[in-house]
Parts: C-alpha cells; structure tokens; sequence
C-alpha cells in the first residue's frame, strides 16, 4: 500500500472513495471539517442523518452517494460525542473507515489532519485498518485490503509531515506482521519455523545492525535453560530461544524484551477444555510482538540498544511431556516444581528473563499471553502491566502517547507465599484468586535488582469477537506501539 498526502480540495481527487469524520452533537450528526463539501450533501448528511442511518456514533461507518464529487463514494466514520477529538479518537475512526472498505482502490482520508499529532494518527489508523489476512484463503474468498490511501491535509509536504507518516508505516508494518504470525495455523509456525521467520523478517525489513542468534534444544540443554526444555519436550518439535539484537553505534539506553512464544498450547497433561482450545495457537503473541518491535526500532534507527528474547515452544502432552510434581531448574540455577503443566509460559519466560537480566540492560520488560486471570481481571480489550513502581508508570505512559490500553497493577508480596514448594525452590502455580498477580510475583524472582515490566496481555492480544475501530477478528498486534513509545521516550525523540 502507499500512502500520500495531500493538501487538494477533497471533493476533486480522484479517488474511489472519501471518507469525512461525523460527530454526534445535541443528539445529530455533524461533519468535522467538511466546508468542501457541496452543500446540498452535507444538509442532507446533517438534517436527514436519521433516515441514512448516520449517527456519528464511534466505529460507525456509513457510505453514502458521493454526489458533486469526483468519488463515486463518501464514508461517514463516527468519532462519538466526545467535547475533544483526540489522536487514538481518529486513529480509530480512520481504522474503522479503513477496514469496512475491504477491497476498495484507493481511499482519501479527509478527516482533521492539519497538527503533526493529529496527522500522524490518522495515517496510522488507517493503516492498522487496512489489513486482510489471506495466507489460507483461495479463489473467490480472497480479500484485499484498500490499496492506496491519500490523506488530506493542510501541512502539505512538509519534513514533519513526511516524519510523521515514515513513522506511522513503520508502526503499521510492524502491528501486522505480528497479527500474521499470530493469526498462522500452529501446523506451518512451532518453533523452529519462528526461528526461521525471525531470521526472514529481519532481512526482508532490511533492518540495519540487527543480529539473529538462534538457541535449539541441544543448545538449550547445555545452557541450562530448563523451563524451555522441560515445556517443549513433550513436542517432536522442539523449542528454540531466540535473541534478536540491534545495536547501534553509541546507544542512549539498553533495553531488552522478552516474549513469550508458546506456539501452541494444549495445556500439555494438564490438558485444556476442547472448547476454545483453537485460539491457543495465539499464546506466541507476546514473541511476535518482541521480534518486530526490535525491527522496527531498527528501522526507525533509534539511539537505543534493544535485544528481543523469544521463548519458543509447543506444550503437547504425549510420553515424554513434563508431568505435574516434576522439577525444572530454571537458567541460573533456581528450582521450579510444576504443579500443572498449563501455567508453562511462566516456565519459559523464567529462562528468557534470566538470559536479558544477564546481559546487563537498563530495563527489562517482558510481554505475555500468560493468564486466564487476565481477562477476568480487565476483559478483552485492556492489557496489565505489573512490575518496578517506574518502570510501570513509564509502559502505562507510553501506552497513553501510542493509543493502547494499559492498566497498572500490584505485585503483592503476600502472594509470593502462596508459591512455596514443599521440595523446590518455588513451585509455578499459587493462588487461584489473583492469579495474574501470583503468575507476575513469580516471574519478578527471576528479574533481580534490574528494573522491570511484566505485561500481560492475554485478553487483547487475539480478538475472538467482532472487529472494531483499527482491530481486526484475530492477531490484533497489541503491544507493539507501546513498546515502540516507551524506546522512543529513552531515545529522547
């Protein structure tokens, strides 16, 4: 897809659709900035918004006739009745507008764009939009995103305006291609196919100064990594650890990133319930996320030094899986009893963030599918983020700048009791209530005095239910741009 700007009157480009933001005001819909268009549309758009079935309403989107414009088409994308329309309110305004023409040529997007903030997001939004997964689909049932976008606005071509737009295809390019690996049938991506597309992603990115080490299960072995091998081994396909590091040349900040990468996860013995065990092939999205955030930073060329863990492995149950009261020793020593094998990604990760923690960084943030607690906790679309009292507030500060949400919460210590074994050092499951906290106590053992974020994303990371604003069904790519501020923020950009 290409993106240009524009600063031409929107009713005269040519295109095959417009799209203009509505806003629901004292219960009518109102076109933002929409003085180009010929009065007539907009009265009707206006006075009979009722009768078309426009409201204005947030992830609304309506097409209408495009009547006086060259478009044979023009998309009313609500924004709500909110006092302000701010960045994350076009960026999901352009998103919805973006994903509900599937198919479409080329788009305008003429939505209030005229700051740099304002620009960047609703070049973002619709890129996020625009995206179609087709790798298994054939003949008449393939989808194609919109093709081309041109965005209007009044900033022209200016540096900043090109800056903010580079930025926002990075970003997008990115959030999709973790929504590809996330939405890939477990069959074609286990671990060592992750590997392989890790190598291949940094190369097709052409990603400056960023190096691929790969870990496999003879190797893990000998580094005693444990939770990654006692949790893989009960798959023919075996686990990997992967570092992907970019370095630049005299780096601001040191950060390192741990994903986890369960490729699929059945619960292994302690085997998981038939209903909904499809979506467990999404249990790599915390990996996926790691990887092309490294990547992108890359792009970007950020002054900052970031090395991406990926923890990969299958959890299968069969003869030679883990079983519960085994013992694992984790890499560095510590002892871990498993008391069920389906809190494994706790396992794997240990290995992960005791390898980062090696390597001396400034901050250590890790990110998960890790707990059903989750998504009791916060739902579907709200993501946690536990850790060092700063570290926190700096991923819940980088999440308000980029548009996603998430929620701080406590590690309390009470917990940690809750995870004594009667033969280990610790045992990988405690109390039932509170679980996501227990599942982030246990995780800061292996973190030390390094500064940390353990972010758990369990819920918003695969969307089971219906699209909304730039959030397709499936992969959804969460955390990436938040992991993307926060390095910016160290960057000082």
């Amino acid at each position: 897809m290409t993106v240009t700007l524009t600063s031409q009157d929107p009713a005269r480009l040519a295109v095959d659709a417009v799209v203009v933001a509505v806003a629901q005001k004292d219960g009518t819909p109102r076109v933002l900035g929409g003085a180009w268009l010929p009065k007539d549309l907009r009265t009707a758009i206006e006075r009979d918004g009722a009768a078309l079935g426009v409201t204005g309403a947030a992830d609304e989107v309506r097409r209408v006739p495009g009547t006086g414009l060259h478009a044979s088409v023009l998309v009313l994308t609500g924004v709500g009745a909110a006092t302000s329309v701010t960045p994350e309110i076009l960026r999901r305004a352009a998103g919805a507008a973006t994903r509900e023409l599937t198919g479409t040529g080329t788009v305008a997007l003429a939505l209030p764009a005229d700051d740099q903030d304002s620009l960047a997001a609703v070049v973002e939004g619709g890129l996020l939009g625009a995206y179609a997964y087709n790798r298994y689909r054939t003949g008449d049932d393939t989808r194609a995103a919109v093709r081309d976008l041109e965005v209007v606005t009044s900033l022209g071509r200016t540096r900043a305006a090109k800056d903010a737009v580079q930025r926002a295809e990075v970003i997008a390019a990115a959030v999709h291609a973790t929504r590809d690996l996330v939405n890939a049938a477990p069959n074609d991506l286990f671990p060592a196919a992750f590997a392989d597309a890790a190598k291949a992603a940094v190369k097709d990115a052409g990603a400056k100064g960023v190096k691929v080490t790969v870990l496999d299960e003879k190797a893990l072995a000998a580094g005693g990594y444990g939770g990654l091998v006692g949790v893989g081994q009960g798959s023919v396909r075996g686990p990997r650890l992967v570092k992907v590091a970019y370095a630049p040349s005299r780096p601001k900040a040191k950060v390192a990133l741990v994903g986890k990468g369960i490729t699929f996860d059945s619960g292994g013995i302690s085997i998981k319930p038939a209903a909904g065990m499809e979506a467990m092939k999404s249990d790599m999205a915390g990996a996926a996320a790691v990887l092309h955030t490294v990547v992108a930073a890359a792009r970007l060329e950020l002054p900052v030094a970031v090395t991406g863990w990926l923890c990969l492995a299958e959890n299968m149950p069969s003869g030679t899986a883990q079983r519960p009261s085994d013992v694992l020793t984790i890499r560095g020593g510590k002892t871990v009893e498993v008391l069920n094998t389906d809190a494994e990604g706790r396992l794997v990760m240990a290995d992960g963030l005791v390898a980062a923690v090696e390597e001396n960084p400034d901050v250590v943030i890790d990110i998960a599918t890790l707990t059903g607690a989750q998504l009791v906790a916060l739902g579907h679309r709200v993501s946690a983020v536990m850790g060092t009292d700063d570290v926190r507030a700096e991923v819940v500060a980088a999440a308000d700048a980029s548009g996603e949400q998430f929620w701080p919460m406590p590690l309390p210590g009470e917990l940690r009791a809750s995870l004594k074994s009667k033969v280990a050092d610790l045992a990988n499951i405690g109390d039932r209530f509170g679980g996501m906290l227990t599942a982030g106590v246990f995780l800061q053992e292996f973190v030390g005095d390094t500064p940390w974020a353990h972010l758990d994303v369990a819920g918003p990371a695969f969307n089971e239910k219906s699209a909304h604003g730039y959030t397709p069904v499936g992969g959804t790519g969460v955390g990436v741009r938040t992991l993307l501020q926060l390095i910016e923020a160290r960057a000082g950009a």
